[in-house]
């Protein structure tokens, strides 16, 4: 698990720290850190998940366990 998170980590720090950098202060690397969360979680897909965005897979996950109701 150590992996992944340092994975994650670099992702962050290549595509959006040392990219977007000088940064003037704290709350401007939050807000941009919030963008890029929110960017790579609905809009990069990801090899390592057959090229799809984190949303998707969790969206097909859900469709795919949710419970069929009975007619009744």
């Amino acid at each position: 698990m150590n992996s992944l998170a340092e994975s994650q980590i670099g992702l962050y720090k290549s595509e959006l720290i040392h990219h977007e950098g000088p940064w003037r202060d704290v709350d401007q690397v939050e807000a941009a850190t919030a963008s890029w969360v929110l960017w790579f979680n609905t809009e990069r897909t990801h090899g390592s998940i057959d090229d799809l965005t984190p949303l998707e897979v969790e969206q097909l996950d859900y469709a795919r366990n949710e419970p069929v109701e009975q007619a009744g």
